[in-house]
């Protein structure tokens, strides 16, 4: 299953996790109730340049979808679209198995949180789907913040939820915005990627089946990523 290959290395004191295509294997998902909504406003999105975007926001990339393809979307008429559309869909949604397996194995022994880019909504309803809503002492969305990833603001409020220090924290990630914004937020960082890119390939092979529509890209081992020399921040 690949847990033990992306288990945290002590020292830690708390362990934050991404959702979408880091617990859940929500990718094909999120691209099916994009492409639905934009349809209705007369435009639409490719596969590739989404899978480049992933981890981004909503209302960013709704705002990188008008700058680079000249639309004029409307931030909120998208979302309420995109969410209806999510919502017939969220059965399909199944749980990464490797990074889910930590979850349960560090279960009631260190404090845990989701920090995702995500809606409430939309992530909340996820993570009942995978089964794991319950076993997280607090979960943050882009809503909670400011600022999304790259910016380190869920990590750290995360953090500060959690009562522990930034640099106590392990993080799980499946994108560069996230991985980026733990760095900064002085917190160590685990790539699920290749993880994730192997459980894909053998599960796809044991049932004759690929549900990943995209796939997840990475390098061949999975990535611990220590925060840089500057320190955590206060």
């Amino acid at each position: 299953m690949n847990a033990a290959a992306i288990a945290p290395s002590p020292p830690f004191a708390a362990l934050i996790f991404d959702c979408d295509g880091t617990l859940a294997d929500t990718l094909s998902v999120h691209y099916q109730a994009w492409v639905a909504a934009l349809r209705q406003f007369g435009s639409g999105m490719d596969q590739a340049w989404y899978a480049r975007h992933t981890g981004v926001s909503t209302v960013d990339l709704v705002a990188l979808l008008n700058t680079t393809f000249g639309y004029r979307l409307e931030v909120a008429a998208v979302k309420a679209e995109k969410h209806r559309h999510f919502a017939d869909l969220v059965h399909l949604i199944q749980p990464i198995m490797p990074v889910v397996a930590v979850v349960q194995a560090y279960e009631g022994k260190v404090p845990m949180a989701i920090a995702s880019g995500g809606t409430r909504q939309v992530v909340h309803r996820t993570l009942q789907a995978i089964g794991v809503a319950a076993k997280m002492q607090t979960v943050l969305t882009i809503e909670d913040v400011a600022q999304g990833k790259p910016n380190p603001d869920l990590f750290l409020l995360a953090a500060q939820q959690l009562r522990v220090n930034p640099g106590d924290c392990v993080v799980y990630e499946d994108s560069e915005v996230g991985l980026e914004a733990a760095q900064r937020a002085g917190m160590r960082a685990i790539d699920v990627r290749p993880a994730v890119k192997r459980w894909i390939q053998a599960r796809g092979a044991h049932d004759g089946s690929n549900r990943g529509a995209i796939a997840p890209t990475g390098n061949a081992q999975p990535q611990f990523i220590h925060p840089p020399n500057c320190g955590a921040p206060s």
